[in-house]
């Protein structure tokens, strides 16, 4: 009577796995390549943006609530927290100039990711994007005080900057 078991669940088994790999070999494969040599990239879709353009007139405090906004909400849940963060802790400091370069960083690149990999610095920074805010940047990337940084951080802060 075991062994009747032990055999039902064998050929079981076998054939399970015999129609898994017959199957698998009817399924075209698609996962990510990641950067290998004979990446083409072509299966990439590029989404054209409207170019990023610096609005000069816009008043400072107006600017810091906008660019806080944008900070929060991104394509990816990633920079979301590590922008909104960022833009929680060093925001309302930054000069004109500051908040221009930040400006340009977070709106002008098409592809959240490229921000993300030279914050954490998986890829050299363009020139265009490399100063002083991306530098603030990468170094609160690399969060040396070890914090939780699990989520976005809530907005309560901003009521009590203006009581």
């Amino acid at each position: 009577m075991l062994s009747s078991v032990i055999a039902k669940r064998l050929v079981t088994g076998v054939c399970q796995a015999a129609l898994r790999r017959g199957v698998i070999g009817l399924m075209p494969s698609c996962g990510y390549r990641g950067d290998t040599p004979d990446d083409t990239r072509g299966d990439l879709i590029e989404i054209p943006l409207p170019p990023w353009e610096e609005k000069a007139s816009e008043p400072i405090d107006i600017k810091r609530r906008r660019l806080l906004y944008e900070s929060r909400k991104r394509g990816m849940l990633e920079n979301c927290i590590l922008l909104s963060l960022f833009a929680k802790r060093y925001l309302n400091t930054m000069s004109e100039a500051q908040l221009k370069q930040y400006d340009r960083l977070i709106n002008e690149p098409s592809n959240d990711w490229d921000i993300y990999y030279w914050a954490t610095e998986a890829q050299p920074t363009p020139d265009i994007y490399q100063g002083e805010i991306m530098d603030m940047l990468k170094e609160f990337t690399k969060n040396r005080n070890q914090e939780q940084r699990l989520d976005a951080p809530g907005l309560e802060y901003l009521e009590k900057d203006h009581q």
